[in-house]
């Protein structure tokens, strides 16, 4: 009869054990336009998270989903956050957008009106901490990455970054500001004020030190 209980406690315990380890992972959406599109690739900053986590000898302890489709700005985000964020149950959302948001304003003539952005996004805020989800904001880096102001959208990338660091104090998010990141990085690396290469391939698009930049500030972040 001992032995029986013995073995029976025994199992409890193993099934215990089983369900928290299960619970303990930390499921993480990147949710973004074709910078986390390209994030899942070979050299990606979500590749490079997932490697430094295995590094760690940690990476059962995270889920990270790339959610990432080229060309979306903060509406699209919004019209697809039920089936490619609230459907996968994660613990915590990042939001990467802004830069279509703002490119595309001369590129395509399709860009966000400040207000318009400022709403959708407050809204995108709102229903994942509705759904008890985490939300680590990301402000866009950068168009262009001359270090003398001279890149076309600088002033809206400053002021649509002010709109996403603001909404994330009004509402308890962390930000991962990249804008800020960028610039400083820039600064100490791109004396010949190049307009790519140092981040990025193409203005905008993240390079391997680019996503490199991202993935550690990133992780810090979750991980904390």
């Amino acid at each position: 009869m001992i032995k029986q209980n013995t073995l029976l406690f025994t199992m409890a315990l193993s099934f215990l054990f089983m369900a928290m380890t299960k619970d303990e992972v930390v499921k993480v959406v990147l949710f973004g336009d074709s910078i986390t599109q390209a994030g899942v690739q070979p050299g990606g900053y979500i590749t490079k998270m997932k490697e430094a986590l295995a590094k760690q000898g940690i990476k059962d302890k995270y889920q990270l989903i790339g959610a990432g489709i080229g060309g979306n700005k903060v509406y699209d985000l919004y019209l697809r956050l039920e089936e490619d964020v609230l459907e996968q149950k994660p613990n915590i959302v990042v939001i990467y957008v802004g830069v279509n948001d703002v490119w595309h304003k001369t590129s395509h003539q399709t860009g966000t009106d400040p207000d318009k952005f400022e709403k959708f996004y407050v809204a995108l805020v709102k229903k994942f901490q509705t759904n008890g989800i985490k939300v680590i904001c990301c402000t866009p880096a950068v168009i262009g990455e001359r270090t003398d102001h001279s890149n076309q959208q600088d002033g809206d990338l400053n002021h649509y970054s002010n709109m996403i660091r603001n909404v994330a104090a009004k509402y308890d998010c962390p930000v991962a500001d990249l804008r800020k990141e960028f610039l400083a990085y820039n600064l100490k690396n791109n004396p010949k004020n190049q307009e790519s290469g140092i981040l990025t391939t193409d203005r905008v698009h993240l390079n391997d030190v680019g996503n490199q930049l991202v993935a550690d500030l990133l992780l810090k972040m979750i991980a904390k």
